[in-house]
């Protein structure tokens, strides 16, 4: 008799359970400099608190968001920064260490 092993698709916004959760989430991605691994973390993130209810407080589509946020999106510092506004934080920008 052999064994039947499922395998389910990874969506970490399901486990972006708390508010702690999602802000060491988010230094994660922006320390690592990443813009792709930054916009999709933005979009679980976005997905973790329901995207139909950040478009509506953002002005943005759906669409938009999930296009403009997905690995591939590459989203205008306008969408970025409303994007972060709504989610409760902000854009800062520190010097690097030399």
């Amino acid at each position: 008799m052999s064994k039947t092993t499922i395998i389910s698709k990874w969506d970490t916004a399901e486990f972006l359970d708390t508010q702690e959760d999602i802000n060491e989430y988010l230094q994660v991605a922006f320390e690592s400099g990443d813009t792709r691994q930054i916009t999709k973390a933005l979009g679980n993130v976005a997905k973790a608190k329901g995207m139909m209810d950040i478009a509506k407080k953002t002005g943005l589509t759906r669409e938009h968001l999930y296009t403009s946020l997905s690995e591939n999106g590459n989203p205008t510092l306008q969408t970025l920064t409303t994007i972060i506004n709504t989610l409760g934080f902000q854009l800062s920008i520190t010097p690097t260490h030399s």
